[in-house]
């Protein structure tokens, strides 16, 4: 007998939908499906421009469906499940408008004797079967990352979703079957975590791409086989900077999104604010308000702004981190307590040691450190004294002193007067240190799933 995944509400447990499980023999068929069509030319461009648009109106069409079922099986509130879903259709079009910008180019001839009588260029080749593992928190969106550059470029893909959130992934894909994309190009696989790797590190692999925990990114990473690349997308502790100067009523609002948002279990998410110690208490106050105010609960209700952790034990694990900080000198401004078993208030923490878990650690909560401090280079020091670097921000009026906070703070992408969560799909999105590997983006990730080839002409015409 089949074993069946039970997809449950991360709210109240309720029970979605039962699926199938897949086993050993279901991925070693994939792979193999997947490695005929790898011998084989790919879908003829045009095919694929059309599939992708195809695909894009029909996820604009459902929008409203997908992101209320993003919204039931992954907590992410349905205010912000359907921003995703918008998102995500931007990305399908963008990979569709990008196809004609992944080109090679000229390598100049004729420099030396040796080199007369030539001329050379790179193409643009799909790299291979594409393994793709994903996370539960934007559980459409990372799909469409994922999946969508690899149908773009001509590689078939193999696909795990994460066992909490499968059903959106498989609403993506039946859209791109539905489309027109033969259905050995993208397949899904739902299995447990032993299997994802074997599937992950067969030799038949070229890529993978893993957005996760560090842990087991890195680990796989260290199994692949040889040859095969990757792209990592881990966590993050990012740091924000706020000068005396800020205008803290414009910065208030959006770093109170920036960390609460979906229950801050975002790898960008609003975590380290180092605040000047001339506005720190107006600052701390003015955020403990908004955080007051948020609306916390179920995440299919229109108005709620903060819906539950994934998971029971990550509401353990959050309380924890927050009362050692507590234990150790922090202050507790605003929440610092669960609600129910699966959510916890909007927390601020004011001055929690550096050392603590709650500063060096991701919390992947709806929790905001505040640190107040005098000298900025100090602040930034302290920034960067974490493991993590990937998105950081600055918030001032003074050039300088931003251009200074850029350069200094170390991180793939500083934002200044933004929060750190920011991204729009055409962007550059990666980590540095434990933070990840290679570069995400509709784009860039269509770079990464190809390989560049360089062509030699000699002629004695040339």
């Amino acid at each position: 007998m089949t074993e069946k995944l039970k997809v449950l509400s991360p709210y109240d447990g309720h029970l979605i939908k039962e699926i199938d499980l897949d086993d050993e023999t279901r991925i070693e068929e994939a792979l193999t499906a997947a490695h005929e069509l790898e011998q084989n030319k790919p879908i003829p461009t045009p095919e694929r421009i059309s599939i992708l648009n195809k695909t894009a109106d029909l996820v604009e069409a459902r929008a409203e469906e997908f992101a209320r079922q993003a919204a039931e099986e992954g907590g992410k509130p349905l205010i912000d499940s359907r921003i995703e879903l918008a998102r995500a259709v931007q990305g399908i079009r963008e990979a569709a408008n990008s196809i004609g910008q992944l080109t090679g180019h000229e390598i100049p001839m004729n420099l030396t004797a040796s080199s007369m009588n030539r001329m050379a260029f790179t193409t643009r080749e799909p790299i291979g079967i594409v393994a793709a593992i994903s996370a539960f928190n934007h559980p459409f969106n990372l799909i469409v990352h994922q999946v969508v550059p690899a149908v773009a470029v001509g590689c078939p893909v193999i696909v795990k979703p994460a066992r909490t959130t499968p059903l959106s992934c498989l609403n993506l894909v039946n859209c791109l079957y539905e489309a027109g994309l033969p259905k050995n190009w993208v397949q899904v696989i739902v299995c447990k975590g032993s299997l994802a790797e074997k599937m992950a590190t067969d030799p038949r692999v070229s890529f993978l791409t893993f957005i996760g925990s560090g842990e087991v990114g890195w680990g796989l990473r260290s199994k692949l086989a040889q040859g095969a690349r990757c792209a990592l997308e881990h966590g993050g502790a990012a740091p924000v900077i706020v000068e005396p100067d800020a205008d803290i009523e414009d910065a208030l609002p959006l770093l109170a999104k920036g960390g609460f948002y979906h229950a801050g279990q975002v790898c960008v998410s609003v975590q380290r604010v180092f605040v000047h110690e001339e506005i720190v208490e107006n600052f701390s106050n003015k955020l403990v308000d908004i955080a007051k105010r948020l609306v916390v609960g179920d995440p299919t209700d229109e108005k709620t702004e903060v819906g539950p952790l994934i998971q029971k034990g990550e509401v353990e694990r959050i309380h924890k981190w927050v009362e050692e900080a507590k234990a150790a000198g922090g202050k507790i401004l605003t929440g610092g307590n669960p609600i129910g078993d699966t959510c916890y208030e909007p927390t601020v923490i004011l001055n929690p040691p550096y050392d603590s878990n709650v500063s060096q650690c991701e919390i992947f909560g709806p929790v905001i450190n505040i640190y107040s401090y005098k000298n900025r280079s100090d602040a930034i020091k302290l920034a960067n004294d974490v493991p993590f670097s990937f998105q950081a921000a600055v918030f001032t009026k003074d050039i300088n002193a931003a251009l200074e906070s850029a350069k200094n703070l170390n991180a793939a992408a500083v934002m200044v007067n933004d929060h750190t969560a920011f991204r729009v799909d055409w962007m550059p999105f990666a980590g540095r240190k434990s933070s990840g590997l290679g570069v995400g983006g509709i784009l860039p990730t269509m770079i990464e799933m190809t390989e560049e080839k360089l062509i030699v002409f000699r002629s004695k015409l040339i």
